[in-house]
């Protein structure tokens, strides 16, 4: 399992699945998550494609830097672990947080995306979810990180789905939650230090865009992921009927497929030359979960 070097000491532990020479999907995870949380995703998409996922800076076997980092370095991260790799562009999926890192990867290098997924996640940071970022930060530092995974899970997980997916939470907690609370709060830090001056180049992205949201997520709700959609040019937008914040998980069967179907038809165009696939901009469509 290789890591990549980054500057100032910084490493990422990376995983690969699938062909070699199929088409590479970038995995990106959000705040506090490893590439486990990815599980799902790459099983199903292992016989389509080249996944790599890969642990952001603060999480999972990836390095805690000594100083404060910022998103777009995590952006950079991401670019990094391509260029480790020889991908010269890649289908880019992120969800959360690696959402907004996704769309600084686009923003700041958009020849190195074939398409654009984003799942549960926002552009802008509104001050009540600043406010509770800011709590979670302070929970997990003095109360430790079990309790803020225990805390948070109700902004995660739908109640329709909590009762269903409890001895999976139960047994992925600890997984999520082993390291130190630094390394969470440093990403915290990053989302709170960003500002929305990226918020207008989001126009700038030309490549195909998928805009993933439960109707339940209380988190990045519904109306974060209609702003995307509306602002980047070849967005469209799909709303997942039950499902909240932890959609990838809650509803992962229709989540895959949605995404999957959407990188084959964006790689299909890519390949024989034809047009983009049709979108229109900030469509809605709702899928039953």
């Amino acid at each position: 399992m290789p890591y990549v070097n980054r500057p100032a000491g910084v490493t990422l532990h990376v995983q690969t699945t699938g062909r070699a020479d199929a088409a590479p999907v970038l995995l990106i995870q959000g705040l506090g998550m490893n590439k486990n949380g990815w599980a799902l995703q790459r099983f199903a998409m292992a016989t389509k494609f080249r996944t790599i996922a890969f642990d952001n800076r603060g999480a999972g076997r990836s390095s805690i830097p000594d100083d404060q980092f910022t998103l777009e370095d995590m952006a950079d991260d991401a670019v990094a672990v391509l260029d480790h790799f020889g991908i010269r562009s890649a289908h880019v999926v992120g969800a959360s947080m690696g959402g907004a890192i996704s769309q600084i990867v686009a923003v700041k290098h958009p020849d190195r995306v074939r398409s654009l997924t984003l799942a549960c996640t926002a552009c802008r940071n509104l001050p009540w979810r600043t406010e509770l970022l800011q709590a979670w930060a302070d929970t997990a530092n003095v109360r430790g990180m079990r309790r803020w995974a225990d805390e948070s899970m109700r902004w995660m997980v739908g109640p329709r789905s909590f009762r269903r997916l409890a001895p999976a939470i139960g047994w992925l907690g600890p997984l999520a939650t082993f390291r130190p609370s630094i390394g969470f709060t440093k990403q915290v830090a990053a989302i709170l230090d960003t500002d929305d001056s990226m918020v207008a180049e989001l126009s700038n992205i030309s490549v195909p865009t998928l805009v993933v949201v439960g109707n339940q997520d209380i988190l990045t709700p519904r109306a974060d992921s209609e702003e995307i959609a509306e602002r980047i040019p070849q967005a469209e937008l799909v709303v997942i009927s039950g499902a909240a914040h932890g959609l990838m998980v809650e509803h992962a069967s229709t989540f895959n497929q949605i995404v999957i179907d959407f990188i084959e038809r964006t790689e299909r165009s890519l390949v024989f030359g034809g047009s983009e696939p049709s979108t229109d901009s900030g469509r809605s469509t709702l899928r039953a979960g």
